[in-house]
Order: C-alpha cells, then sequence, then structure tokens
C-alpha cells in the first residue's frame, strides 16, 4: 500500500507540471499578442500617414480651426484632419472645431456629447473603455483617463466627481447649437 506522503507528492508533481503548461502556453500567448499588438499598431501608423499624405491641404494639421465646433454629436465623427497622436490639446475656447484634436480625443467628446443630449449624466472612465469596445482591463481604462484629464485641464470637458466625466457648459452649448 503507498504511503499518504508518496501519493501527496504525487498530486504535488501532477499540479506542478500543470501549472508548469500553462505558464508556457501564457508566455506563448503573451508573445503573440505583442507581435500582433505591434502588426496592429504599424497599420494604424500606415493609415495615419496616408491620411496625412492624402489630405487635401498636403498635411498641413497644425493651424488649422473651424469657425464652429460640430452641431452634433455624429458631426464630430465625420471624417476629417486630426491632431496625430500624442499631440497637445489645445485650450478649449469658443469657435474651437474638435477636429483639432487626436480622434480618440474626439471620441471621448463624441461619447460625452451623446450622455449630455441624452440628459443621462456623467461618464466614468470604464464605462467609456466599454462603449469604444476595449476591454476594462486596468491599462486601457488608465490610458483613457489619462487623457480625459488632459483634456479637462484644457476645458473641452469637466470632471465635478472624481472619475466622473461630462462636457464643460461652453462645449455642451456648441454640440446643440443651430
Amino acid at each position: 500500500m503507498p504511503s499518504v506522503v508518496g501519493l501527496l507528492e504525487q498530486h504535488e508533481l501532477a499540479a506542478r507540471r500543470r501549472v508548469d503548461g500553462l505558464r508556457e502556453e501564457a508566455d506563448r500567448i503573451q508573445a503573440e499578442l505583442a507581435a500582433a499588438e505591434r502588426e496592429w499598431q504599424e497599420w494604424a501608423i500606415a493609415r495615419r500617414r496616408v491620411g496625412t499624405v492624402l489630405a487635401p491641404d498636403g498635411g498641413d494639421i497644425a493651424g488649422q480651426e473651424a469657425a464652429h465646433g460640430p452641431q452634433d454629436a455624429d458631426a464630430c465623427s465625420a471624417p476629417g484632419p486630426a491632431a496625430k497622436p500624442k499631440s497637445q490639446v489645445p485650450v478649449w475656447r469658443e469657435g474651437l472645431a474638435w477636429s483639432v484634436l487626436s480622434v480618440d480625443c474626439q471620441r471621448i467628446l463624441a461619447a460625452l456629447a451623446d450622455r449630455h443630449r441624452l440628459h443621462q449624466g456623467p461618464l466614468a472612465c470604464q464605462e467609456l473603455a466599454v462603449l469604444f469596445g476595449l476591454d476594462a482591463v486596468p491599462a486601457r481604462v488608465e490610458a483613457l483617463r489619462s487623457m480625459a484629464k488632459r483634456l479637462v485641464a484644457r476645458g473641452w470637458p469637466a470632471e465635478r466627481q472624481p472619475g466622473r466625466f461630462t462636457l464643460a457648459q461652453g462645449v455642451a452649448g456648441q454640440v446643440g447649437a443651430s
């Protein structure tokens, strides 16, 4: 008859082998994910560069401003020149168009404009991640929070409650303007 200690050692060894196998699989998946993310980023960069080159103004997007902001939330998602990613967020002022912002910043403002239009109140970054079809993992949520905070610092949205964002007063007034 086998000893109890011997049986425990066999179960421990089997569990350790399973853990080692799962770790190897996780490492393989992490490496595959990193490669896929790099490829995705390269395609996104290529699309933005082609968009810049094909822009009607020859790619000069630094000084463009429209007379008015978008008339509704759908207008801010219309194609047009946008600032490059990681660019400076300009301080909001009356008449400054959303098109001076990066596409991601415009998406945040569009989501806030929808909430404002539907009288649904402030939006949390975790809710933004879900709205954008992202996994609500800490890295994605924190990236959105950082972008939203940068926009708040420049006067586009407001953060009246910690972590809850809504359009700033003047920006909200432009959404429904005719």
